[in-house]
């Protein structure tokens, strides 16, 4: 026990540094793009607006440049170093449970600007990264899908803003991991929550700010919505019993 605070608290002053290291790498080839804007801006006009004006579209280069270079590095190095956790439960003071909590540090870096490129091919690019399945289509606009290793998203799917999808969650001293699995044409309403272990059919649709429980099963077709999620409507269109 002693040893494993010891190590946690170690990591946690690590994350600092860290981070300052991945944004100063990433912030690179925004720094060249902005240097070479500049020059350009103060070298070859004597207006100072047109001066003004060119530094700030630089700068506005630069923000757009980093946070994409973050972006596609932390999905990178997110998918690279994730932990294999087989579904289970683990010890919640465990060197299992570090590491999964170390492998997400890069998520946390994404989100300094994830929330801006959401829904676009970019932020699927970062979840594909991450180790989500993707199919075609897919619309994610949440910088909220953790646990991409065991996130699967079927075609055509649309997740709202806000959502939440997590294949994790702690009970009782434990860390327990479940695959989420979403299918084809299936809609994620905004600022619901999916829990571990839960599979959405195709084409069933969760209402805005539904909250689903872990190991939950919605069959094709259907609309569920409340706290906790229960069905609304059937697939057939009717209301349940």
């Amino acid at each position: 026990m002693k040893a494993f605070i010891i190590i946690q608290n170690f990591l946690t002053a690590l994350v600092i540094p860290i981070f300052a290291t991945i944004i100063g790498f990433t912030a690179i080839p925004a720094l060249a793009l902005f240097n070479y804007g500049y020059q350009i801006s103060t070298s070859n006009t004597e207006n100072y607006f047109l001066e003004l004006m060119g530094i700030g579209v630089s700068l506005g280069l630069f923000i757009m440049a980093w946070g994409i270079s973050l972006v596609i590095f932390s999905g990178f190095m997110a998918g690279l170093l994730r932990p294999r956790l087989a579904p289970g439960r683990y010890p919640l003071q465990s060197f299992v449970t570090i590491q999964w909590a170390w492998s997400m540090i890069f998520h946390k870096a994404a989100l300094f600007f994830l929330p801006n490129l959401v829904p676009s091919f970019i932020g699927n690019t970062y979840y594909r990264l991450s180790g989500a399945k993707i199919g075609r289509g897919a619309q994610i606009n949440t910088p909220n899908v953790n646990d991409c290793g065991s996130v699967t998203i079927g075609e055509r799917v649309v997740i709202g803003g806000k959502a939440v999808i997590n294949a994790h969650l702690t009970e009782k001293g434990e860390l327990v991991m479940a695959p989420v699995v979403i299918g084809n044409d299936a809609l994620i309403g905004t600022e619901s929550i999916i829990q571990p272990g839960c599979t959405i059919g195709e084409g069933a649709v969760i209402a805005s700010r539904a909250v689903v429980p872990k190991w939950t099963n919605v069959p094709a077709g259907e609309i569920w919505g409340g706290l906790p999620a229960k069905c609304i409507r059937l697939a057939d269109g009717s209301k349940p019993e």
